[in-house]
C-alpha cells in the first residue's frame, strides 16, 4: 500500500539516544536505562502506578486489625472491597479520553494528587460507612493504569509495545504485593511505640506521602511524547480546536469497536481476577489454614510480586508470537494462557493443604498475570486514534470483572471461599473463549486470515500509516501504526 501524499514529511529525531521509528517511538526496550525520554517515561509511569497499587492494597492486610477496632462485619468488609473496585471503573473510563486530550503525564499526576488525600483519610475512619467510602475513593487511583499503558504506547513502537506495556504494568502491580508485605510490618513497628488502635491509622501516612512524591516526579521529569510535544507540527490554537471537535468522534469510535468490549471482558477475567485475589487471598490463608497476620501477608505478597516477571513475560510472548505468526499468534497465545489460568484457579479452591495451596497459587499467579500482559499486547492495534478510549475501556473491564466477581462469589457473611475460588476459575475459562470472536480485517483472527489482499509479506516487521478502517476505506493521518 502506498502512503498518502498528505502529511508525508518525516520528522527528524536527532535527539534520540535509542533507535526510533519515524514517529520517534523507540524500537528497542531498555528498562535499565535513563538516557532517553522513552526510558524516563517508562520508569516514571511504572513508579507512579506502583504507588497507586500500594495505596489501594495497603488496606486489605490490616483488615483483621481494622475490623476489630471498628467492629466491621464480614459483609461490611466485602462491601468495602467491592467499593474499592467500583471506584476505579468510572475513573478508568474517564482517564482514557482525558489522556487523549491532555496527555498521559498530566493525567497521571492529577489523579495521584487527587487520590492521595483519600488514602490519608483512612486514618480518620470511625464507622463501617466511612470505611466503605474511603475504599471507594482510594480505588479511583487505579485509573493511573490507563495513563501508564497509554504512555507506553506513545513512547514505544509496535515491535516492542507489548513488552513495554507488560513490564511497566507488571512492575507497578508489584506495589500490591509489597503493600501486603510491608503494611503489617509497618503496623507492628509503630505499635511498639503507640497504642494499637492508633498505630494502624498512622500507618496510612506512608502510602499517601509516597503517592504525592511520585506525582511530583512525573510532572518534573516526564514528557508525553518522544519530542516532548503532545502534537507536533500544528499551531497550538488550531490543535485545541481540533481536540474539542474530535473528542466526541474519538469517544464514539472507541465505544463502537466491538473488539474493545471483548478485550474488556477478557481483562475482567484476568486482571479482575487478580484484583479479587489480591483483595481476599491474605484473609483466605489466615482463616482457612490458621497462619498469623504476617505470614498471611507474606503469602499474599508472593502472589502479587510475581508480576515483576510474569506480566512482562506475557507482553514479551505477545510480541514474539506477533513477529512469528502475526495477529493470529497474539490471539492464540492469549487464549491458551488465560485458559490455563482459569483451570489453575479452579484447582486452587480444591487443594486442602497449606503448601499445596501456596504452590498452586504461585503457578496460577504467573498465568493470570501473563494473560493481562498478552491482552495489552493486542490493545494498541485496535485503534490508534481512539487508543485512550480503548485502553480505558479495557482497563475498566478489569475492575468491572473484579466487582462482579466480588459481588457474586465473595459477598455476604457465610461465604465458602474454597468454592468461590473454584467458580472464579471456571468463569475465567469460559470468558477466555471470547478471544475467538476478535477479528482484524487486515490481519485476521484466531481462526481466519485477513479478509483483503492488503496482507503484507512480513507484517511483523513493518509499519503502516495510522489507518482507521471505515467502511473498508483507509484514512492516513500521518502518524505510524504498528502492524503485527
Amino acid at each position: 500500500m502506498e502512503p498518502s501524499q498528505r502529511n508525508t514529511e518525516t520528522p527528524s529525531f536527532e535527539y534520540a539516544t535509542v533507535p526510533v521509528d519515524s514517529s520517534g517511538r523507540a524500537t528497542v526496550f531498555r528498562p535499565f536505562s535513563l538516557s532517553s525520554p522513552h526510558s524516563r517515561a517508562f520508569h516514571l509511569a511504572w513508579l507512579s502506578l506502583f504507588s497507586c497499587f500500594f495505596s489501594t492494597f495497603s488496606i486489605p492486610p490490616l483488615i483483621p486489625v481494622i475490623s476489630s477496632d471498628l467492629r466491621l462485619s464480614a459483609s461490611a468488609v466485602s462491601a468495602a472491597g467491592t467499593a474499592s473496585f467500583a471506584g476505579s471503573i468510572f475513573s478508568r473510563l474517564a482517564m482514557g479520553p482525558l489522556c487523549d486530550l491532555i496527555g498521559p503525564r498530566t493525567s497521571s499526576a492529577i489523579l495521584s494528587f487527587l487520590t492521595a488525600p483519600a488514602i490519608l483519610s483512612t486514618a480518620f475512619v470511625s464507622s463501617p460507612t466511612s470505611f466503605v467510602l474511603v475504599r471507594f475513593f482510594v480505588g479511583f487511583s487505579l485509573a493511573n493504569f490507563v495513563a501508564n499503558q497509554y504512555w507506553m504506547s506513545s513512547m514505544f513502537s509496535g515491535n516492542v509495545v507489548g513488552l513495554a506495556n507488560g513490564v511497566s504494568a507488571g512492575w507497578a502491580n508489584v506495589g500490591a504485593g509489597l503493600s501486603q508485605l510491608l503494611m503489617p510490618i509497618l503496623y507492628t513497628t509503630i505499635a511498639e511505640f503507640l497504642p494499637r488502635d492508633v498505630s494502624w491509622r498512622v500507618s496510612f501516612v506512608f502510602p499517601a506521602v509516597f503517592q504525592v512524591i511520585t506525582a511530583v516526579l512525573v510532572l518534573l521529569y516526564g514528557q508525553d511524547t518522544p519530542d516532548g510535544k503532545r502534537k507536533a507540527y500544528k499551531d497550538r490554537t488550531q490543535l485545541e480546536e481540533e481536540e474539542r471537535s474530535s473528542f466526541v468522534r474519538i469517544l464514539l469510535d472507541g465505544l463502537g469497536d466491538y473488539r474493545a468490549w471483548i478485550l474488556a471482558l477478557l481483562y475482567g477475567y484476568s486482571f479482575g481476577v487478580e484484583l479479587t485475589t489480591d483483595n481476599m487471598i491474605a484473609g483466605y490463608f489466615y482463616e482457612r489454614f490458621g497462619v498469623n497476620l504476617e505470614a498471611a501477608g507474606t503469602i499474599a505478597a508472593s502472589f502479587a510480586i510475581s508480576n515483576v516477571a510474569s506480566r512482562p513475560a506475557g507482553g514479551m510472548v505477545s510480541d514474539l508470537l506477533g513477529k512469528r505468526f502475526g495477529m493470529r499468534g497474539r490471539l492464540w497465545g492469549l487464549w491458551i494462557v488465560q485458559s490455563v489460568a482459569g483451570l489453575l484457579c479452579l484447582l486452587l479452591g480444591r487443594v486442602n493443604s497449606l503448601w499445596g495451596s501456596i504452590a498452586v497459587m504461585w503457578v496460577f499467579s504467573i498465568f493470570v498475570q501473563a494473560a493481562s500482559g498478552l491482552i495489552f499486547g493486542v490493545v494498541p492495534f485496535v485503534s490508534t486514534r481512539s487508543l485512550g478510549v480503548v485502553a480505558g475501556m479495557t482497563g475498566s473491564g478489569g475492575t468491572v470483572g473484579a466487582v462482579v466477581t466480588q459481588v457474586l462469589l465473595f459477598s455476604g457473611d457465610n461465604v465458602r471461599k474454597q468454592r468461590s475460588i473454584s467458580l472464579m476459575g471456571l468463569m475465567t475459562f469460559v470468558a477466555s473463549l471470547s478471544v475467538t470472536l476478535i477479528y482484524f480485517p487486515r490481519w485476521g483472527g484466531i481462526f481466519c486470515g485477513p479478509s483483503s489482499s492488503s496482507e503484507c509479506d512480513d507484517c511483523s516487521q513493518r509499519l503502516l500509516g495510522d489507518e482507521e478502517e471505515d467502511d473498508d476505506k483507509v484514512v492516513i493521518s500521518g502518524r505510524l501504526r504498528p502492524v503485527c
